[in-house]
């Protein structure tokens, strides 16, 4: 598909501030030449005529189905009058850079620290050489994909699927990383030191990995690979009787009621969802989705700065609103739980390391981190595992940072969940 200029401000580790759905392409005529995703509703006899002519990539049901058409194709839907047609934007992946470079640009032949910052606070060890523990749980990281032979991956990976193939909606045994987001992400989880115990740790290196590739190399997907990605997690959750956290480091400021459901079902299915807050703080209210849904654990970054005598909350992390400070309930748009997130070193696409920034850095030690607990804990259930994280970040207030104050407030939510 024909590479197309994204629309919007960008949050997050993925682009927010940009709407997921949008009709007639933002009112201009469709371009002849471009190719449009597209949710297509209405009823069952003209859906069925629209699925005969232009094939489908996923059935919602009664909520519709996407497929991929062309400009003259996008024309004459939005003609048609028996159907409703809305166009999905591409979420595209960005970093919070470091004055460094972009990412790719401070890669290493080894890691700089075996056991970054980042891990050395979640553990509340400022010593630890390495890391232990997830045992029995799978982590579901719904990214760029994964480089299957990091030497400190190799091993890891139990399931790998692509729902980036422009003609195929599915591929399975494949989930390449050409990237490199998708790989750090899974570091931060679950590097194991590698065979010869030189390379780095994650937080939960006895956990398995599901490399679910949702976003292609350039960083860009799409709700309804993503909805049914979420999906699919739940179903072999079940299918496996498996202990799953699903982690996302991606979003948009607009819901999308695909992913919105998704999200539902998986928690209903006993999965636990982890998602970034996103990258478009310190303003409030500028926490994007899914990481805003109820069911949903929204993580907020952290720097390696102390303020107030606790962490910082880093200040492109995205914030909840005061409105709700205080109360210790999960409303839809709070911030749930905050996680080292700037300046980052994990494993990258090419087998080598990178540093970089981001809440899509800091949502990956919680995913670790409730893989760890849920391995030592396995009569558990999702909730009660939630609950744990939330009463572990009580015990870790986070004051440092605008916004954060004592107590559970719009920007570090109820505080740093540790390990100890």
């Amino acid at each position: 598909m024909k590479k197309r200029k994204a629309i919007g401000s960008v949050v997050l580790s993925l682009a927010m501030g940009m709407s997921m759905f949008a009709t007639g392409a933002f009112g201009q005529a469709p371009d002849s030449n471009e190719n449009y995703r597209v949710l297509i509703q209405g009823p069952n006899a003209a859906k069925a005529k629209a699925k005969a002519d232009f094939g489908v990539r996923w059935d919602f049901n009664e909520d519709g189905f996407t497929t991929t058409v062309n400009g003259q194709q996008y024309s004459a839907l939005l003609k048609n009058k028996n159907l409703k047609v809305e166009e999905l934007q591409p979420i595209t992946l960005h970093y919070q850079n470091e004055a460094a470079g972009k990412p790719g640009g401070s890669t290493a032949s080894g890691p700089s620290d075996q056991t970054p910052w980042g891990i050395e606070a979640i553990y509340n060890n400022p010593t630890i050489q390495t890391t232990s523990g997830g045992a029995g749980v799978k982590v579901a990281v719904l990214d760029t994909g994964i480089n299957l032979n990091h030497k400190d991956l190799t091993g890891s990976t139990e399931q790998c699927k692509d729902f980036t193939d422009m003609k195929t909606s599915l591929v399975d045994g494949t989930c390449t990383d050409k990237n490199g987001h998708g790989t750090h992400v899974s570091g931060t989880i679950l590097a194991n030191g590698g065979s010869d115990g030189k390379g780095i740790y994650g937080v939960a290196p006895g956990a398995k990995l599901w490399a679910y590739k949702v976003l292609n190399d350039r960083g860009s997907g799409y709700s309804d690979d993503i909805a049914n990605a979420i999906k699919m997690v739940a179903d072999e959750a079940v299918r496996t009787n498996s202990h799953v956290v699903i982690s996302m480091s991606l979003g948009s400021s607009t819901k999308s009621t695909l992913i919105e459901d998704a999200v539902n079902y998986a928690y209903g299915k006993g999965v636990l969802v982890v998602a970034a807050a996103g990258n478009d703080g310190p303003g409030e209210n500028t926490i994007g989705y899914p990481g805003a849904l109820v069911n949903a654990v929204a993580v907020a970054a952290l720097e390696n700065v102390q303020e107030n005598g606790t962490y910082r909350v880093a200040d492109f992390s995205s914030r909840g609103s005061s409105a709700t400070d205080g109360d210790y309930v999960i409303q839809e748009r709070d911030v749930e739980i905050s996680a080292p997130g700037r300046a980052i070193e994990s494993t990258w696409y090419d087998g080598s390391y990178n540093t970089i920034s981001g809440t899509s850095m800091a949502t990956p030690h919680v995913s670790g981190l409730a893989a760890k607990i849920w391995a030592a804990n396995p009569s558990w259930s999702h909730a009660q595992l939630r609950a744990e994280l939330q009463n572990r970040a009580k015990a870790n207030d986070i004051k440092g940072g605008t916004g954060a104050a004592t107590g559970d407030d719009y920007a570090s939510g109820f505080g740093f969940a540790r390990v100890n």
